[in-house]
């Protein structure tokens, strides 16, 4: 996180209007949502009468070759059992990974049934050389299709896909 406040000052470069929505191809945000996912951290704590687990603490969570970290991440467990993972939800320092593309947020829930990642607080999205930040992100794994919404800004490097 160490890179934001630069990434941030770039983004003052270009200012779209408030109301703007961008749609970005999230280029290796694909992802292979029948693939297991792992999860690991420092803490674990099970409630048996809602299905849900709290993992915090340097939580890391794999699917395939995306990856999420943060600080604190929910899982709700579908109805019937702790057999499948129906969502996650991700907060403090939300960081997500796939192929060369990542995107930072305050908040990152991660529909795992639908293949779907909504990112809100803050989002800064980096792919190569570009950059795009907005206050919501949500992609669809399955398509890599991405929209950023609420005072969207981007800086695009002459020449990079």
């Amino acid at each position: 996180m160490t890179r934001r406040p630069l990434l941030i000052a770039g983004l003052l470069a270009l200012t779209l209007p408030p109301a703007a929505l961008a749609q970005t191809t999230f280029g290796g945000m694909r992802a292979d949502i029948s693939a297991p996912v792992e999860v690991a951290a420092d803490n674990l704590e099970v409630n048996q009468a809602d299905g849900s687990a709290l993992f915090t603490g340097n939580v890391v969570i794999g699917q395939g070759e995306m990856r999420l970290s943060a600080d604190r991440v929910t899982v709700q467990y579908a109805q019937g059992g702790q057999e499948r993972i129906s969502s996650l939800t991700a907060s403090g320092n939300v960081t997500l990974v796939s192929g060369p593309d990542a995107a930072e947020a305050a908040e990152a829930v991660y529909d795992v049934e639908a293949g779907r990642v909504d990112l809100s607080g803050d989002v800064l999205l980096s792919q190569g050389g570009n950059v795009l930040s907005g206050e919501r992100m949500s992609v669809d794994l399955a398509t890599g299709a991405a929209q950023v919404q609420g005072r969207v800004r981007s800086v695009l490097q002459p020449g990079s896909q």
